[in-house]
């Protein structure tokens, strides 16, 4: 075999394998809550089927096997791993005028993930309805509460559509067992409560005339004007803060208090997890410059924003996103 062969069928694995990056990416982070850790996991995926790829029989598809291998990566990473929080998890709601505790970097933290990395930019509308609504943050962290078989199980069953008798030979197992985990997932995900929300495409013109009054009173700080775009029971988190709170007047106690000094901010607009997105830049660099300070998420429902997730991890979230430096 010349070099020029064994280069040309590289190439052709290669291609092979990266059709099905952007799908494991979207099972790796439903499975592991991180958008780091997803990526991570897909390496890891693609590398085992590179080395491995002499030994692939061609009993299933190339699909198939390699959900098995990312499966098994993904098993790997939550092996004796905390699993990924949200700053409900720990406790009832704070008030605005309760001292802020320092922030809790050990705590796994639940991330948000560009849609662009976990959604085709070319796929069938109605399977990207179903996509966006299974990558929203409260889906992906309800699923965090499942041990990680079931939670592959439901994923593999309820959302991407397989037979019992495919999950049943992706994880060595039976179809009684396959089933019984899905009926444990689904009780525990209906006791969890997930939140109702609204996914961000395509938007309508309500969906847009909101998202601008929001990018407007945010930037302008009108908080009259921005409270009235919230939800009376209104959720606000900031990780690696373990404080949330909740409802619509507690949050404009907060930005009027400990959150004042992002007035002036400027916001540059992405998608994550399904739903309207913002990176934020403070006016707080030295001489007043802007720099980046959170990554906005916004829940919404029925016209009216019900969730803001507030990340600050902005040196990991902003090239991710790939949001500048600057605004």
């Amino acid at each position: 075999m010349t070099d020029l062969t064994v280069a040309r069928e590289s190439a052709d694995l290669e291609a092979q394998l990266e059709q099905h990056r952007i799908e494991l990416t979207a099972y790796c982070y439903r499975m592991l809550g991180s958008a780091s850790d997803a990526e991570d996991a897909v390496q890891d995926t693609m590398m085992r089927a590179w080395r491995a790829f002499d030994r692939f029989e061609g009993r299933s598809s190339l699909r198939s096997w390699l959900y098995r291998i990312a499966t098994n990566a993904c098993f790997d990473l939550l092996n004796g791993k905390q699993r990924r929080a949200r700053p409900m998890d720990f406790g009832p709601a704070a008030t605005a005028d309760a001292p802020l505790a320092p922030p809790r970097r050990e705590i796994a933290w639940l991330e948000p993930m560009p849609d662009s990395r976990v959604l085709p930019a070319d796929g069938d509308p109605a399977d990207l309805a179903v996509a966006r609504e299974s990558i929203r943050l409260a889906f992906v962290a309800a699923l965090q509460h499942l041990p990680a078989r079931q939670r592959a199980v439901l994923i593999l069953r309820e959302v991407l559509r397989w037979q019992a008798t495919e999950v049943a030979q992706l994880l060595d197992t039976t179809v009684a067992s396959v089933n019984s985990a899905l009926q444990r997932a689904r009780a525990t995900l209906e006791a969890s409560g997930i939140t109702d929300s609204d996914v961000a495409a395509p938007l309508d013109e309500e969906q847009r005339a909101l998202l601008a009054r929001y990018v407007d009173s945010f930037e302008r700080y009108d908080l009259d004007e921005l409270v009235s775009l919230l939800h009376e029971d209104v959720r606000q988190s900031m990780p690696p803060f373990e404080m949330w709170l909740m409802g619509a007047e507690e949050v404009r106690s907060w930005m009027l208090g400990p959150g004042a000094a992002c007035e002036g901010s400027k916001l540059i607009p992405t998608i994550a997890n399904g739903a309207p997105a913002f990176g934020q830049y403070r006016p707080s660099g030295p001489g007043g410059s802007f720099e980046p300070w959170s990554l906005h998420v916004l829940e919404i429902s029925e016209g009216e924003i019900v969730g803001l997730n507030y990340f600050l991890d902005t040196d990991t979230l902003f090239p991710i996103f790939g949001l500048p430096a600057r605004p």
